[in-house]
């Protein structure tokens, strides 16, 4: 079982940054693959990023490549997500999911595990 805990909502001006935090409960997150999500109100769960434990795989939308950069710290079981440039279309309620790792990543539906969300609201 993994439990997922957010933290690092808030507003922000466009072009402002942001950092997000997800901090996991289990111990064996080596094996999992790690993902953010976001979802706006009468939209579909987006994906937005994606790793392994280790690093050595990563995975980014077209639409926050270049701006985004997942990371994690294996000492305290926490997974980031630094946004940077962020524009008002970035509003969104940001999700932490976990699941097994594969080479399915992009898909919301595969992930059992998710946190509890965090608003991101971007201001022109």
């Amino acid at each position: 079982q993994v439990q997922l805990v957010e933290s690092g909502g808030g507003l922000v001006q466009a072009g402002g940054s942001l950092r997000l935090s997800c901090s996991a409960s289990t111990r064996t997150m080596n094996t999992y693959l790690m993902g953010w999500f976001r979802q706006t109100p009468g939209k579909e769960r987006e994906f937005v990023t994606a790793c392994n434990w280790s690093g050595s795989n990563t995975y980014y939308a077209d639409s926050v490549k270049g701006r985004f950069t997942i990371s994690r710290d294996n000492t305290k079981n926490t997974v980031y997500l630094q946004m940077n440039s962020l524009k008002p279309e970035d509003t969104a309620v940001y999700y932490c999911a976990a699941k097994l790792f594969s080479n399915v990543y992009a898909v919301a539906s595969n992930y059992p595990y998710w946190g509890q969300g965090t608003q991101v609201t971007v201001s022109s």
